[in-house]
C-alpha cells in the first residue's frame, strides 16, 4: 500500500510514535526532498535506512505510475518535507493514480499548518476553505479574492514572506480593510507569532518586512452588506473592478452579498462604464 506520513511542521517533538515506528520498518520511502528525509530520521533516532526515492512537483505526475506498480508489492511511505502529503504539496498525482489501479492509500495523521493555523486564529473554525497559495500575479490574485468577497467560511491560504505585504493589500481591496484576519508564521517553532487584527493594519505591518513560514487566515463574509440600491451596488462592482476584477465576477460577488440582481448589477456597471 502508500502510506502518506505527516511529519512535523516545525517542532520535532510533533512526530507521533506512529510515525517512528513506520520509518523504523520501511524499505521504500518516497520523499519530496530525500535530504530532509534522512535528516527527519536521523533526528528521530532512526537508524533504518530505506530505499529513497525522489517524488516532488516537477515529477511526481511521471512517476506515479512507478510508485503505484512498486506498492502493488510493499508498502511505500510518502514523506513531504513539513505536514500532510497532498495537501498542498507533492501527493495528489499519486493518490489519484494508485485509486485508479486499485492500490491502497492510508495515512498517518499528524501536524498540519492548515488546521493548526485555523485552531490558533480566533475565527470562526465551524465551516472553513482551504485556498492554497494565492497566485503570484497581481492581477489575477485581485480577481481571486474579488471572486472570495462573498465566501462565509473562514479562508486559510499559504504565502511567502516576501510577498505577504502585497498579497494583504490585495485582501484589504477585495474583502474590505476592516475584515478580520489573521497571520500565523513559524507555527510550533520557537518563534512562533500569531498576529490578529484587520486586513489593512495587518497589510501595514507586514511591509516593514517578515520572515519564516506563513499562514493567514480570513474572517469569512458575515453577511449581507447593507446596500439596498442598485446605484450602490453597481459603485462596488465598479469598485472591484478597478481593483482588478472581471465584470461578471465583481457582479456575482456584490449580488450574494447584498441580495441585489446579478444582472441588474451587470448591466448596470456596463452602461456606468
Amino acid at each position: 500500500m502508500i502510506v502518506l506520513a505527516a511529519t512535523p511542521i516545525g517542532n520535532l517533538g510533533d512526530a507521533s510514535r506512529r510515525l517512528v515506528e513506520t520509518l523504523s520498518n520501511a524499505s521504500v520511502v518516497a520523499a519530496e526532498d530525500t535530504r530532509t528525509a534522512i535528516h527527519l530520521m536521523r533526528a528521530l533516532g532512526i537508524e533504518n535506512r530505506p530505499r529513497l526515492i525522489a517524488l516532488h512537483e516537477h515529477n511526481e505526475r511521471a512517476k506515479a505510475s512507478e510508485v503505484v506498480e512498486l506498492a502493488r508489492d510493499e508498502d511505500v511511505v510518502v514523506l513531504t518535507d513539513a505536514g500532510m502529503p497532498a495537501i498542498s504539496d507533492p501527493g495528489f498525482p499519486l493518490v489519484e493514480a494508485a485509486a485508479a489501479a486499485g492500490v491502497t492509500v492510508t495515512a498517518l495523521p499528524g501536524p498540519s499548518a492548515v488546521l493548526t493555523a485555523l485552531a490558533v486564529s480566533g475565527l470562526p473554525t465551524d465551516r472553513f476553505s482551504f485556498e492554497g497559495f494565492p497566485t503570484r500575479k497581481a492581477g489575477e490574485r485581485r480577481r481571486l479574492f474579488a471572486s472570495l468577497a462573498g465566501e462565509q467560511r473562514t479562508m486559510v491560504f499559504f504565502e511567502s514572506p516576501h510577498r505577504l505585504a502585497d498579497t494583504l493589500a490585495d485582501m484589504a481591496a477585495g474583502f474590505g480593510e476592516d475584515r478580520r484576519a489573521v497571520v500565523c508564521r513559524e507555527l510550533t517553532k520557537l518563534h512562533e507569532e500569531v498576529r490578529r487584527d484587520s486586513l489593512a493594519a495587518l497589510a501595514a505591518w507586514a511591509a516593514d518586512g517578515v520572515r519564516g513560514e506563513i499562514c493567514v487566515v480570513v474572517e469569512g463574509s458575515t453577511g449581507a452588506l447593507d446596500v439596498t440600491s442598485i446605484e450602490d451596488g453597481v459603485r462596488l462592482v465598479l469598485e472591484r473592478v478597478a481593483a482588478g476584477s472581471r465584470m461578471k465576477e465583481a457582479a456575482a460577488a456584490v449580488a450574494d452579498a447584498t441580495g441585489l440582481s446579478k444582472r441588474d448589477l451587470y448591466e448596470g456597471a456596463l452602461a456606468a462604464r
